[in-house]
């Protein structure tokens, strides 16, 4: 067995599982927008379903240290989670986009353009 130093940030196993199991029941959004991130087709890696300390995030860059988070109907019950969320991941240098699961499915285009803006530093409201 490989010894792995513990960083800041770094999953626990649990979560680590947890990541595994949520990539194999993607939702229709987090798969539509799979689709159009992976291969680095935006020129940068991304992972999807990325253990982050307590967190599992939808979409991760390390590169950019960019999180993409796909907000369905269960978001609108759990807006201090999110808020708690956003505000730790912030705490490690990770920028968290936002982007409404409905925006996925209606305009993926517009999505894609707000994810590039992102990954150039600058923030649209998708």
């Amino acid at each position: 067995m490989r010894w792995r130093r513990r960083t800041a940030g770094a999953a626990g196993r649990d979560k680590v599982e947890f990541a595994r199991e949520q990539r194999q029941s993607l939702t229709h959004a987090e798969n539509l927008l799979w689709e159009a991130l992976r291969r680095r087709a935006l020129g940068v890696r991304f992972r999807r379903q990325h253990p982050i300390g307590d967190y599992v995030l939808d979409f991760y860059c390390g590169e950019a240290q960019l999180a993409v988070e796909i907000d369905g109907p269960t978001h609108a019950d759990q807006q201090g989670y999110d808020d708690a969320r956003d505000r730790w991941l912030g705490s490690t240098g990770i920028r968290v986009l936002r982007i409404p699961a409905g925006l996925v499915h209606e305009d993926l285009p517009q999505v894609l353009g707000a994810i590039r803006a992102a990954l150039r530093g600058r923030f649209p409201s998708p």
